[in-house]
């Protein structure tokens, strides 16, 4: 059994919706990869929904950087440069894994395919966590204490982007015929990003997007009640790393990486170190006594 997505709507058939859903009545979505098309133009669903998770995410992290004592202008600052630099991290990731490719056609590197491509997000990650340190050590801002500030909406924004990725077929996972498979027929996914078409796949955009929407409301939760500074971002690199290390074994994309003869993915290689890092961040707190100096925003 799959779930279908046609050529600009995806059906789903009542009686296999009633099994799978405790036979609640049957429903019909749309899903369209392209939210407004007049002529020559047209809005992408991917890149409108990783537009608003940007924006979403980084209204969030300044938020909360203002109820931590971190200087407002500082924050808004901080946020639009990880931005830049998340966006030109997983490009650059998203071409060294596919450096043969590029290397026997260096013009492709800036064809409109690449720069439609969305890249690879643990590039951009790592990408923004160095942008990040070279502006908080340049302002003097509280490095730990302003991560934890933008875990949450770091969260936030990749659980809408991943529902942007689910529009446009990227980022898919491998064939499967398990009820919650997925089948993509609409030809600009496969033009675009090379989706088979016509083949029920796992929808790890949405398994993805839902463990960062989980990790987003926890976050949350838990920087109310912070012990320590690097207590939040400690937390989202050793969650998000382990669903990520997990969620690599059923994707199917290319343009991850491989590394030790095949034996893993790079993005999982990156996973493991993110889930390294947010351990060493628990286990030595850091941060235990600067907490301290921003009480209310410990307990708000």
């Amino acid at each position: 059994m799959s779930f279908t997505l046609a050529s600009r709507q995806a059906f789903f058939p009542a009686r296999l919706f009633q099994e799978a859903i405790l036979s609640l009545p049957a429903s019909k979505n749309t899903v369209f990869p392209q939210l407004v098309h007049f002529g020559h133009f047209f809005l992408p669903t991917y890149g409108f929904l990783v537009a608003m998770g940007v924006l979403i995410g980084l209204w969030v992290s300044v938020s909360n950087s203002k109820r931590i004592g971190i200087d407002e202008e500082n924050a808004w600052n901080l946020g639009i440069l990880v931005v830049l630099g998340g966006i030109i991290g997983a490009k650059i990731l998203y071409i060294i894994n596919d450096w043969g490719t590029y290397a026997a056609h260096p013009s492709e590197i800036f064809s409109l395919a690449t720069l439609q491509a969305g890249g690879v997000f643990s590039g951009g990650l790592l990408a923004a966590f160095a942008v990040a340190a070279w502006y908080v050590h340049k302002h003097h801002m509280p490095a730990l204490g302003t991560c934890d500030a933008f875990a949450p909406g770091l969260a936030l924004g990749h659980a809408i982007g991943r529902v942007g990725c689910f529009a446009a077929g990227c980022c898919y996972g491998k064939e499967t015929h398990h009820w919650w498979g997925v089948t993509f027929t609409n030809p600009l996914a496969h033009d675009i990003t090379g989706t088979p078409l016509n083949i029920p796949l796992q929808p790890t955009q949405l398994f993805e997007s839902a463990v960062e929407l989980a990790n987003f409301f926890f976050l949350m939760w838990l920087l109310k009640r912070r012990k320590f500074d690097g207590q939040i971002i400690g937390a989202f690199m050793f969650i998000y790393g382990i669903a990520r290390f997990l969620l690599e074994f059923i994707r199917d994309d290319p343009g991850r990486g491989s590394v030790f003869g095949g034996a893993m993915s790079g993005t999982q290689l990156i996973s493991i170190g993110l889930v390294l890092a947010g351990g060493i961040i628990w286990w030595l707190r850091p941060g235990a006594k600067t907490v301290a100096a921003h009480p209310v925003g410990a307990t708000r």
